[in-house]
């Protein structure tokens, strides 16, 4: 994977292929880039960009504990670096969260389009919001990041897909990924997550958005989904029915297909993938 070094010095791992509209894929907390392994398919039609994002698969940590904001700045300088017009940011889960930052500020330019994957825009409940996880499932998790990170990496791979009566066949290579993340930055950057808020945000978003949700998933509900499609200006959702947290992973194919009649229904590009 070519790299490339954040303005702290961090070096960011990322995957650059193919030719087209660029499609910025960031993936979820723990996992990687090669999560997105079943996206190469659409390099036949599209300049896919993954990212390893800090604390994660070959990237670095660096010196200070990562937060959205850094994650946000990193893919923006690199979005930057690579020249990207027109693109179509897919975010799923914690990757959706970067997402939102990159979409509310400058390097908004960037893009035309946002797919979301099963991810809601605030995580932690309180009294005016239901639909993300209870205050006690977070601060659960947070002790058990701190406690035993091998054990929660663990679950927590397993727990990406829809339950059914055998394990997934990718949860074993799922939780294993998940545990060579750094633990301390993990903790960080799930510390930074549950306390964003993307609510007021979400009606200045103008890019058309696809909402993926996984009628399996164990952390959002399709009310969950249905709230970011009527809070986005310009949005609508689709639900994978064989999916859990990460349909990507598992409908890739339903997936793929559906990202491309999405993609098919912007105006066309001019502009491809800049010469060095």
């Amino acid at each position: 994977m070519p790299e490339f070094t954040a303005s702290d010095g961090v070096s960011i791992a990322y995957d650059d292929e193919g030719d087209g509209r660029p499609i910025l894929l960031l993936h979820g907390l723990m996992a990687n880039s090669a999560f997105f392994e079943p996206q190469r398919a659409l390099a036949d039609q599209f300049r896919l960009i993954r990212i390893d994002l800090r604390g994660h698969g070959r990237s670095g940590s660096g010196g200070s504990l990562p937060t959205i904001s850094r994650l946000a700045k990193d893919v923006a300088q690199l979005a930057g670096r690579l020249d990207l017009q027109e693109a179509i940011g897919v975010g799923w889960s914690l990757g959706a969260s970067v997402l939102w930052h990159l979409l509310a500020e400058p390097s908004s330019h960037r893009f035309d389009a946002a797919v979301i994957v099963d991810m809601t825009p605030r995580v932690r409940n309180d009294a005016d919001w239901t639909l993300g996880l209870s205050p006690e499932l977070c601060a659960a998790r947070s002790r058990a990041m701190r406690d035993d990170f091998p054990a929660f990496a663990a679950a927590a791979g397993s727990a990406i897909f829809a339950q059914g009566p055998a394990p997934h066949p990718l949860a074993a290579w799922a939780s294993g990924a998940f545990a060579r993340s750094d633990p301390d930055a993990v903790a960080a950057i799930w510390a930074s997550l549950i306390e964003e808020d993307y609510r007021a945000i979400l009606p200045t978003i103008r890019q058309p958005t696809l909402i993926a949700h996984g009628a399996g998933s164990h952390l959002y509900g399709a009310d969950t989904a249905d709230h970011l499609a009527g809070a986005l200006s310009n949005a609508r959702s689709i639900a994978f029915t064989q999916s859990g947290h990460s349909p990507h992973l598992e409908e890739p194919e339903l997936f793929n297909d559906s990202l491309r009649a999405f993609a098919a229904e912007l105006p066309p590009v001019r502009r491809h993938r800049a010469t060095a």
